[in-house]
């Protein structure tokens, strides 16, 4: 799909005040995304949201209105298609005018590997130590783009370095030969895999179909390699902010000053927001925690907060009876605290998962399924998810 930025002058940048042209019509993928846009518009315009509040990403049919919208647009954000696959032809089709930018192809975006298992390996994401971060990357010897804005990086706990182009091998619980193109899948045994697609239809051992149309033993499941959840990262946000003023400013250039203002403002407003949730997490670090679906691996990795396990994958699709029997054996086994549904998927699988344990439930929202669209959204959903963890710990 052809993605056009626009090109950003120095006029661009240096330009404010009162809007003298029409404010650009701007359409936004999903409500964390579109907040983050609305807060650099403030003042200036409103963007319109396509995936509306409590509805999955993964599987949407647009709306005469969101259609509409898209259609209208001179700019459009979204996460890509490894979140919202069915995006990808609406936007060639209906936006074919707009200038598009997918976040998780932007510079200095932090982007992990999808987590395959049912159950994660302890401190997967290892903030402890900022020289392992380091180390990895004169070992992996990417070079990394970085603009005036100061975007940061994240790094997982086996030092992984993690940029657009950056294919690594996920190292957990079991041993896996992986091919050059395709990432693999393990659930409860080691697999060796060849370029053959071969289905295997037992419990336990899956090889999983890599092409185009590629499934697994969920009916449906087909993502990218990187786990599209990256908005949960509030660096991740920080390093947007600037992305998406720079995008406003080169299509209306009368308000860049304002936009690039907002951005600043708010990314003041991030590191706040993160001391804030930091210390919300303290009394709780330490217990263990099941999620729903596994959407959290950025907040986790951001606080140094890790999840023990997931009981479906990242795209919610319905999970094995193998990886249901995985986490009930990890909750009772290691007395997990805290498993953690969501508004918008099925409750009746977290009832099935707690039976016979004492964990305690709680309900996350990753997406703001039950907040009013807006600037006030994204601080508002990371506090939120903070206190739910806190709370349920």
């Amino acid at each position: 799909m052809s993605r056009k930025l626009l090109p950003l002058s120095v006029t661009a940048i240096l330009m404010g005040g009162t809007a003298m042209a029409d404010v650009p019509n701007v359409a936004v993928d999903i409500a964390p995304v579109h907040s983050l846009v609305a807060r650099v518009m403030e003042g200036v315009g409103t963007p319109d949201l396509i995936v509306q509040p409590g509805a999955s990403p993964h599987e949407y049919s647009l709306r005469p209105s969101e259609a509409a919208a898209l259609q209208n647009a001179d700019l459009v954000f979204w996460i890509g298609e490894d979140l919202t696959p069915w995006m990808e032809n609406a936007v060639e089709t209906l936006a074919e005018g707009a200038a598009v930018t997918t976040l998780l192809e932007t510079g200095g975006t932090t982007l992990l590997d999808f987590r395959e298992d049912a159950l994660f390996e302890a401190h997967d994401h290892g903030h402890d130590e900022h020289e392992d971060h380091d180390a990895a990357k004169e070992a992996s010897d990417h070079d990394h783009d970085h603009d005036d804005h100061d975007h940061e990086e994240q790094a997982d706990a086996d030092g992984h370095d993690h940029d657009d182009h950056d294919h690594e091998e996920h190292a957990e619980a079991e041993a896996h030969d992986h091919d050059h193109d395709h990432e693999e899948h393990a659930e409860a045994e080691a697999h060796d895999h060849d370029h053959d697609h071969e289905e295997h239809a037992e419990a336990d051992a899956h090889d999983h179909d890599h092409d185009d149309h590629g499934h697994d033993d969920h009916a449906g499941h087909d993502h990218g390699e990187h786990d599209p959840h990256a908005w949960l990262s509030p660096t991740n946000a920080s390093t947007w902010l600037n992305v998406i003023a720079a995008q406003l400013s080169a299509a209306d250039p009368d308000n860049a000053g304002a936009y690039f203002a907002n951005a600043a403002a708010a990314r003041a407003e991030m590191e706040a927001l993160s001391a804030e949730i930091n210390a919300t997490l303290d009394p709780a670090r330490g217990g263990s925690f099941i999620v729903f679906h596994d959407a959290y691996q950025y907040f986790e990795a951001n606080f140094d907060f890790p999840a023990s396990g997931a009981i479906s994958i990242g795209d919610a699709t319905d999970p094995s009876p193998a990886r249901i029997a995985e986490i009930q054996g990890r909750i009772r086994d290691e007395g997990v605290d805290c498993v953690l549904a969501e508004p918008q998927f099925n409750p009746g699988l977290v009832a099935t998962v707690l039976e016979g344990t004492e964990a305690s439930i709680g309900v996350i929202d990753p997406l703001g399924a039950e907040l009013e669209p807006g600037a006030a959204l994204y601080p508002q959903l990371l506090r939120n998810m903070a206190a739910t963890l806190a709370e349920c710990l």
